[in-house]
């Protein structure tokens, strides 16, 4: 799952969704966050990978993963979770009653009234995430496409095919679009039931 998404499957605890957001920029045992990070935050970080190894196993999502050609099949996960993520701000009004614009300008002030726990790849695109709003303009293909070319040049140190990926999108729309429509009722089952029962259930930082 892309950014959009953890945000929304975090729940409604600020805590659990600035752990969320911070899940794919912090790497290593969850222990060894205790000293970084209130335990609240940790347990948004530890639900960021629980949803992530769900979607992982998921049919629909590797459904989708198998769409991509091989040509980029390496890259398939980052290339499904973007494409789950336009699908999300389109159909929003599905899944959240509060508008898309408020719920990405709600996360944006919660990362910026927790910049000091920011990781500095997190800290330095906020300002640029926030004033182009990132995550509410995955609605547009062509934003999402942009993304994916961002990535390919400054997230990737090598060489590689990722560049141009939305035109595989583009050319599966409908069949990607079904994969995600029974994927993600399933993952909010899912992310709200591991919500009740962790143990660490999160609170405002």
């Amino acid at each position: 799952m892309n950014y959009l998404a953890h945000a929304l499957l975090a729940g409604p605890q600020p805590a659990s969704r600035l752990g969320a957001m911070l899940g794919d920029f912090v790497k290593g045992p969850l222990d060894a966050f205790a000293p970084r990070f209130p335990p609240e935050v940790v347990a948004g970080i530890a639900l960021h990978r629980r949803i992530d190894s769900f979607a992982e196993g998921h049919a629909a999502f590797r459904a989708s993963r198998q769409r991509v050609s091989s040509l980029r099949r390496r890259f398939s996960g980052v290339m499904v979770d973007m494409f789950y993520d336009h699908f999300l701000a389109r159909h929003w009004p599905r899944f959240c009653a509060q508008p898309l614009e408020a719920f990405t300008a709600e996360t944006y002030a919660l990362l910026a009234h927790n910049r000091s726990l920011l990781p500095s790849r997190l800290a330095q695109a906020l300002p640029r995430m926030q004033a182009a709003d990132w995550l509410a303009s995955y609605r547009s293909i062509e934003s999402i496409g942009e993304a994916l070319d961002r990535m390919a040049t400054h997230r990737l140190r090598h060489e590689n095919p990722l560049a141009g990926a939305v035109k595989e999108l583009h050319a599966d729309y409908a069949a990607y679009e079904a994969d995600f429509r029974s994927f993600f009722p399933d993952a909010l089952v899912y992310s709200a039931t591991a919500r009740a029962t962790s143990p660490s259930p999160g609170k405002t930082p």
